[in-house]
């Protein structure tokens, strides 16, 4: 009875993801599925962000989007018009929603709560060990950092994006929701890359976010102290805080798809998804999914399924310099923004350019520090 086709471990955005395009195709009627997940999620735990041209697949579920983006550096301000592309805001719970929607059409697809303790690799199957229950399966699908592995090793450099964010409320009107702060490096680095990300929803309501690319996650009251400053700087004295949140995510080129298996695959951040260089996963999963689900359907041994672009040396450059001298960063991204269409940016970083268009990007950034990045790793 403990026995399925596909076990979906964890129900966070790739989990989740997974299954709701596994129940939208039809090859999958016939199979059970199973999430396993300590708790059904359908709170605003998370806020994703992402770049998009036109019309995509989750607007009628976006919070807000923006056609103009804003950077700021003591170096270097704009504001910039990003069209064709829009910057898209979605809020978790409606994504949790559209998904549970979807999903409880689909009798072959169930959903226990249970915490999963571990997962292993068996003689033709996975198994699953929870608290409560023991599964197996043919094909696990594990979005779940069971290891700080990454951490220990050295081969890799590895770095967090890591942020609080409070969600305001203004009386009087104090924003222009035109435009999405993308990056706003005027705030005191203290050696770090640390910067304001800024996303008005109305023009008295926005998200403000202090984020560090860094090897340290701070202590809360840090966070917190350097957003009322912030709002201080800004004349912003009478809000009311609507909600918190406070997330980490890894930035590391460390090859986490090495522990891919016949019978389990990784996915989302477990499976090295997140973009390293900066930390954006919403987009990169939703691109993901519908190539694990087509490659599923095919059949082919899990292990074949990943593989290294060019854009993952790219990014694993720019970590090693960030790594080593942390506080370059405000430098390396003005010149970036300064020198470089806002549009092209987006491009590289969906890894969609060509060789040429990825020189164009990358000499328009510090060559010395890359030149001497690339030597390092070379020798």
């Amino acid at each position: 009875m403990n026995y399925y086709d596909y076990i979906i471990v964890g129900g966070g955005a790739s989990g989740l993801m997974m299954a709701y395009r596994m129940s939208k195709d039809t090859f999958f009627d016939d199979k059970t599925i199973l999430i396993l997940e300590k708790e059904k999620k359908d709170t605003n735990d998370r806020t994703w962000c992402y770049w998009e041209k036109e019309n995509g697949e989750w607007d009628t579920i976006l919070s807000a989007s923006w056609d103009k983006i804003i950077f700021k550096s003591d170096s270097y301000k704009a504001k910039e018009n990003i069209v064709p592309y829009k910057y898209k805001m979605i809020r978790s719970k409606d994504f949790y929603l559209k998904i549970w929607n979807q999903l409880k059409r689909k009798q072959n697809i169930s959903f226990q709560k249970d915490t999963v303790i571990s997962i292993h690799q068996l003689d033709n199957e996975a198994e699953v060990i929870a608290e409560n229950q023991v599964f197996k399966t043919k094909t696990l699908i594990n979005s779940i950092l069971f290891t700080d592995a990454y951490k220990k090793q050295i081969e890799f450099p590895v770095l967090q994006q890591h942020f609080v964010g409070f969600f305001i409320k203004t009386k009087e009107d104090s924003f222009d929701n035109t435009a999405a702060t993308f990056m706003d490096f005027t705030v005191e680095q203290r050696g770090n890359t640390r910067f304001m990300y800024i996303l008005p929803t109305s023009k008295n309501e926005a998200l403000f976010e202090y984020t560090l690319f860094s090897q340290d996650v701070l202590a809360y009251d840090i966070y917190k102290t350097e957003i009322e400053k912030y709002l201080e700087n800004k004349n912003i004295t009478e809000y009311e805080i609507l909600e918190k949140e406070q997330g980490s995510i890894p930035m590391t080129c460390y090859k986490f798809w090495e522990q891919n298996s016949e019978n389990i695959i990784h996915i989302g951040t477990a499976g090295g998804w997140s973009k390293a260089s900066t930390g954006f996963t919403f987009n990169n999963t939703t691109k993901k999914t519908t190539k694990l689900v087509n490659f599923l359907k095919q059949n082919l041994p899990l292990v074949e399924f990943h593989k290294v672009s060019k854009f993952w040396y790219y990014d694993l450059l720019l970590l090693d310099i960030l790594h080593e001298k942390n506080h370059l960063g405000s430098s390396i991204f003005s010149q970036l923004f300064k020198r470089t269409p806002v549009q092209k940016i987006f491009k590289f970083l969906d890894e969609e350019t060509l060789f040429y268009e990825d020189l164009q990007v990358m000499l328009k950034m510090p060559p010395k520090n890359f030149i001497r990045a690339v030597f390092k790793r070379i020798f």
